[in-house]
């Protein structure tokens, strides 16, 4: 791979992180489920967890939990320091806290990754999200360390919360009474090509990820900047796993780097490493004659080591920065759909030479929202429910293909994506996007009325990919349907752009009208859905029922207002009609003065059944008290569009759901 032409590096006095606000503490007791993502949206991540270990790498486009993706046990990546005193003796401990007694439950005895290496005794986590902070410390070691982690997090700039970089500074204090060597060392094997999708089993059962193929890592430097860069030569450039990855740090100090190893039997290149950086916090390429005979891995480790002398009492920071680009995204399709950020920074070096110099005002913005949203009178732990969430937007969950378009699963699993599609009715419940990124929110509006209608108004509850494919007019929920309705009020309202109302107003009402065809949801028009309605639940109830009654009614309303926007009075004269008599009826004949029922109804004939009837359809609500009956007059009072019910009865049924 020829040395790429950029400019050189501009870069002005290194930066050191500011202060960062805590405003959750986990103890030593509670870190081995805490891990905070590092990335952009749409991105992919990696974790700093709750220990100090790098985990959860999901760079590369698909989800990657726990121990059993990407590298593993000895291979897995690290960052380890070295220290000596003057004149005395040094150490090297892996940059991470103490083991729990039950990760030694293993057949083996060592189910953790570098299960063996040296360990700081104590740590602690603190986080106010994006910021995450590590707390190591160590009576037999002379220095504490602080890692800090964060991504960039900017409300309305969707470009600079979507950069592909985990900035990580390892905050050194020397707590000796002498002068002290440090040294900070990153290492990471290229991972290229070995996204944890495709795998075989050794012979203990293990999954071991494969698909790097000729992978090489090239040392660079422009100005400031030093770095590695992984990269292959021999994975296929349409492959899922192809891209690239850059280790790097605009540290003055000195700089040494390995960009291979050992050949790995017995975890030898992980010896070799730990020998030669314990040696004197210096690394360097082993000779020739001690590298394999044939060929080498084909993914060969790669290390960056940063090494300074502290006074006693000194802090120093050792910055390191992540960049990367996996361009091909598949998701739920069979075609490559690509991701929107590797159309701005195919890169990873290029990258790390633009984003880098900028660190400090990322920094400063994210921490102008952070603490402006911490300074707020909501209680701690409403604070840490908002805020803590919004790293669902920097997972694998959520994503932008090529064109820009956010799309996302209803969630992830270990490996894979759950339930494809943008499912609409799964993303009523998401309310943070439009408020903080609208941009986004509008290109999801634009994916369920422009790519998920058919003809005749009914909406796709699960869009295909790519974009364009033909619609499934078996996939209809009514949540999902009068809830997208809703949300086009929403965004509209947001952003204030009449255009963006216009484009897509004659979806709007064609999603609306598909309730009043003939035996359909309220196939009668008197504004009760009686018809067979397939929502959330994954089960379709008959009859009128408060949850899709009440989404209906604030579909309703939302289509009143647009339309009177619109110049549109008679459908807007029609919305207001049916919203009169269903809200009435509803609260005449579903409240029990407890809270609101479902009246099932025969799928056939659409007359109410009594409770004992043998023809009521499996997984029906009847008088059972539903958690999300008021989902819809959530997302109406989120929208300003007032009571769908009587207060009174909505306050009492709220107060019976508790």
């Amino acid at each position: 791979m020829a040395a790429l032409l950029v400019p050189a590096f501009i870069g002005a006095q290194q930066w050191r992180p500011s202060e960062w606000p805590v405003l959750r503490s986990y103890d030593e007791a509670h870190l081995q489920q805490v891990a905070l993502p590092l990335g952009g949206i749409g991105t992919g991540t990696v974790s700093l967890g709750g220990r100090g270990e790098l985990r959860d790498w999901e760079m590369m486009n698909v989800p990657g939990k726990g121990n059993s993706t990407v590298m593993t046990g000895n291979d897995a990546p690290l960052f380890a320091i070295f220290t000596k005193e003057k004149d005395g003796e040094s150490a090297t401990r892996l940059l991470a806290g103490p083991l729990y007694p039950q990760e030694y439950l293993h057949y083996e005895g060592r189910p953790v990754n570098h299960h063996g290496l040296p360990r700081f005794d104590h740590a602690s986590f603190d986080a106010a999200y994006p910021f995450g902070q590590v707390n190591l410390s160590d009576p037999g070691m002379p220095v504490k360390v602080r890692i800090k982690g964060f991504n960039p997090l900017v409300p309305g700039d969707s470009q600079i919360s979507g950069l592909p970089i985990a900035i990580l500074t390892y905050e050194v204090t020397n707590t000796s009474v002498s002068e002290l060597e440090v040294a900070v060392c990153g290492a990471i094997r290229n991972f290229i090509g070995k996204d944890g999708q495709d795998y075989t089993l050794n012979w203990k059962g293990d999954r071991v990820p494969v698909g790097a193929k000729d992978n090489k890592n090239e040392y660079r430097e422009s100005g400031a900047l030093k770095g590695i860069q992984f990269y292959s030569a021999g994975v296929d450039p349409e492959d899922k796993a192809w891209g690239n990855f850059t280790l790097s740090t605009d540290s003055p100090d000195e700089v040494t780097y390995r960009t291979f190893t050992t050949d790995n039997s017995w975890s030898n290149s992980m010896l070799n490493f730990w020998d030669d950086l314990s040696d004197d916090g210096l690394i360097s390429n082993p000779q020739a004659s001690i590298r394999h005979s044939v060929g080498g891995d084909q993914d060969p480790m790669g290390a960056l080591s940063v090494k300074a002398v502290l006074k006693p009492g000194e802090k120093h920071c050792f910055n390191f920065y992540l960049t990367w680009n996996f361009p091909n995204r598949f998701a739920w399709s069979s075609e490559n759909v690509g991701n929107y950020y590797s159309t701005l920074y195919p890169d990873s070096w290029k990258s790390a030479m633009e984003f880098i110099p900028k660190v400090g005002e990322y920094e400063k913005r994210t921490l102008s929202f952070v603490n402006a949203f911490l300074s707020s009178s909501y209680p701690d732990v409403v604070k840490e429910a908002a805020l803590f969430n919004l790293a669902v937007l920097r997972s694998q969950t959520v994503f932008r293909i090529k064109d820009g378009h956010m799309l996302g699963w209803e969630g992830v699993m270990d490996h894979y994506g759950s339930c494809a599609g943008s499912c609409t009715h799964v993303w009523n419940y998401e309310v943070a996007t439009p408020f903080l990124f609208g941009d986004l929110a509008r290109t999801m509006r634009d994916v369920e009325f422009r790519y998920a209608m058919n003809p005749d108004g009914a909406m796709d509850f699960r869009v295909n990919l790519p974009l364009g494919s033909k619609p499934d007019p078996g996939q209809i929920a009514v949540d999902g349907q009068m809830g997208c309705i809703m949300k086009l009020y929403r965004e509209w309202q947001l952003s204030g752009d009449d255009a963006f109302l216009r484009e897509y107003w004659p979806a709007c009402k064609s999603a609306l009208s598909f309730a009043w065809k003939e035996k359909g949801w309220d196939g009668n028009q008197d504004g009760v859905m009686e018809g067979s309605q397939h929502n959330t639940m994954d089960v379709n109830y008959f009859g009128p029922n408060p949850q899709m009654g009440f989404w209906y009614m604030g579909a309703l309303r939302a289509a009143e207002e647009m339309a009177k926007a619109m110049k549109d009075k008679e459908f807007a004269k029609k919305c207001r009609s049916l919203f009169e008599k269903g809200s009435a009826w509803m609260d005449a004949n579903l409240f029990n003065d407890e809270y609101y029922e479902h009246k099932i109804t025969d799928p056939e004939t659409f007359e109410f059944l009594p409770e004992d009837s043998d023809k009521i359809p499996p997984f029906q609500l009847g008088k059972g008290c539903l958690v999300d009956q008021l989902v819809g007059q959530y997302m109406a009072h989120i929208c300003g569009l007032g009571y769908l019910g009587d207060r009174n009865h909505i306050q009492k049924t709220l107060q019976s759901v508790v």
